[in-house]
């Protein structure tokens, strides 16, 4: 800027002026041609009791169908516990799980598709061990498989709550991060088979 204040300082007042003007037209190209508009897809309620879910903060994942793919923290057909949905880019959201406590309770971080074509997440709490939360999978079409229920050990030494998105690595396991559990409640972190073998690689003690 100091540069281009230098350079207009030079000019006489007809040539800033023709400049001025080139500037603002070249600017003025640049910007958008038009402002993007904001379609609404589908509205959850904000209540628990909804079918459809409530709450979805997790971020979407787009399958290779084509569809999208995305959990809801609250609200289902089985009290408040969140669901598992699909969408179409058009719009049309298919309701593919609602969990039930037993197999999961606040699904708050958003699902990863596996090279096997299904698709994987966590819930922060629920479980068969109560409320740890657990690692799961569901297919495209709605079957769930919870594959983890966190707090199997004593004092939870494998983890629990586990909020974070699972990534799969080259190896074709998942790896993930819980808050709670390991050692002191510090948290830890996880590597889990697709078929549901928990190995806890590191727990957390405060100084780390």
């Amino acid at each position: 800027m100091r540069r281009i204040a230098n350079v207009f300082g030079k000019l006489n007042w007809g040539t800033r002026a023709c400049a001025l003007l080139a500037l603002c037209a070249t600017m003025a190209t640049a910007l958008p041609a038009q402002i993007a508009t904001l379609t609404t897809l589908h509205r959850f309620c904000s209540k628990s009791g909804c079918a459809d879910g409530a709450q979805p903060f997790a971020g979407l994942v787009q399958a290779t169908s084509g569809d999208l793919y995305a959990t809801t923290y609250g609200s289902g057909t089985n009290g408040n516990y969140g669901t598992v949905f699909k969408i179409t880019p058009g719009g049309t959201l298919t309701t593919l799980h609602s969990f039930n406590y037993t197999d999961g309770e606040g699904p708050f971080a958003g699902l990863v598709q596996a090279a096997n074509g299904d698709l994987y997440g966590t819930t922060s709490s629920g479980g068969a061990n109560g409320y740890y939360g657990t690692v799961f999978k569901i297919t495209p079409g709605g079957t769930l498989t919870t594959l983890y229920s966190f707090c199997s050990q004593t004092n939870c030494t494998d983890g629990a709550e586990p909020y974070a998105r699972l990534v799969q690595a080259a190896n074709g396991n998942f790896y993930g991060t819980t808050v709670g559990g390991g050692v002191r409640g510090g948290g830890t972190v996880f590597e889990i088979t697709p078929t549901g073998t928990l190995t806890t690689l590191h727990r957390f003690n405060g100084t780390d």
